[in-house]
């Protein structure tokens, strides 16, 4: 038996809805054997029986295709219904009657989930039976299709099953690859940045510093470009940004601190602060620190140069309130609804350091702090405001 018609035979087996379709066709019709067969080109495969006459056939037996009615009923798609096979007009002559000794039978087809013949549903009995009424055959035609609709959710239930353990592997994958990320990129690196500070400590020529300070650069880049996919892999994995979330004394400090370290990076910049923020704050200051970052190397690279960019950010009561606001072109509504996809980036910037997931990862940074990340632009300024509530003392 073929690994597809197992599983066709759990399909129907699955379906709680088929011994009782069963037994009340059998008192409806009076027939004693109620079956449900796979019928393909080449093959009959009994899936569901309800027998009182002992036939002896169980799930799984299979007959040869071309000594069964159901065959006919695959090639035309529509039912057959005999109540006498003795005196029925078309069938009367047939051999199959006599070979498995019935007189009364019906074979209605039911279907799979993309409407294609599946195989049928049949009754059959030694004694001849009444079954040519409106209601008899409303009623068999009315269980077929009920267990094609059937037949059509577990199917499909299946496959949702199998999507979710293919998807399970991926996220193992996914998994696997953040740790590649993590400590297989992240060593040797670490190991180019210790040779470079070494390097760093003995060139004397100013050519060789400047080469060091070049490569110490892309260094700094590649790490950010790691973690940048790293966040990016957990955030689409469904785990979010992973936090850290403990007491923060002095997050005016550390907020101080990044914008100094970018102010060095980039000398040509204006950047005025107003960070104000008493008492302590619970949160994951690497985090907000890092959302800082984010939006200000994209007030930088966006923002107009002639102009200065500010970071003001206090404590309201118990929310903190982060905002960067720089000077330059206005971003278009429509342009706004993009700014946090991630791997997005205006045209005029395609070919900047970076892969697009700055402010996508800002949000994400916000959303995991259960804040809000939102944008304002217009021909004055352009806006960005990181809210979240942090409990204070």
């Amino acid at each position: 038996m073929s690994f597809s018609i197992e599983n066709d035979i759990r399909t129907i087996q699955s379906i709680e809805a088929v011994p009782h379709i069963m037994q009340i066709l059998s008192v409806a019709t009076g027939l004693r054997f109620i079956c449900v067969a796979r019928v393909t080109e080449k093959k009959w495969t009994m899936c569901a029986v309800l027998d009182l006459i002992n036939f002896n056939l169980a799930p799984g037996d299979e007959l040869d295709i071309q000594t069964t009615f159901c065959n006919q009923v695959r090639k035309s798609t529509q039912p057959i219904v005999i109540e006498h096979a003795k005196k029925d007009v078309d069938y009367c002559t047939s051999e199959i009657p006599v070979m498995y000794g019935f007189e009364s039978y019906f074979s209605y087809p039911i279907y799979d989930k993309n409407g294609e013949f599946f195989g049928t549903i049949c009754g059959l009995d030694p004694l001849p039976a009444v079954l040519k009424t409106d209601k008899i055959e409303s009623q068999i035609r009315s269980f077929a299709d009920l267990i094609s609709r059937q037949i059509a959710t577990e199917e499909r239930l299946a496959e949702a099953r199998s999507d979710l353990i293919n998807e399970q592997a991926a996220t193992k994958l996914l998994e696997q690859y953040i740790a590649i990320l993590g400590h297989d990129l992240r060593t040797p690196l670490s190991a180019l940045r210790m040779g470079l500070d070494f390097l760093t400590d003995h060139a004397s020529d100013a050519t060789s510093q400047k080469v060091l300070t070049r490569m110490g650069s892309s260094a700094n880049r590649m790490s950010g470009l790691i973690s940048d996919v790293m966040d990016f892999t957990h955030g689409q994995m469904g785990k979010g940004i992973q936090l850290s979330v403990k007491p923060v004394p002095d997050l005016t400090g550390l907020l101080e601190h990044t914008v100094s370290e970018l102010s060095g990076l980039h000398p040509q910049r204006d950047i005025h602060t107003d960070i104000n923020i008493i008492g302590t704050s619970m949160c994951d200051a690497q985090r907000i620190c890092q959302l800082l970052s984010n939006l200000l190397i994209n007030a930088i690279i966006h923002g107009d140069k002639t102009l200065p960019i500010k970071v003001v950010a206090a404590m309201q009561q118990d929310t903190l309130v982060l905002s960067v606001a720089n000077g330059g072109t206005p971003i278009h509504p429509d342009t706004i609804n993009k700014l946090f996809h991630p791997f997005w980036r205006k045209e005029n910037n395609k070919h900047s350091d970076g892969l697009g997931l700055g402010l996508f990862i800002a949000s994400q940074i916000a959303e995991a702090h259960n804040g809000a990340l939102t944008v304002r632009s217009d021909e004055h300024e352009t806006v960005f405001t990181f809210n979240a509530v942090l409990r204070t003392s």
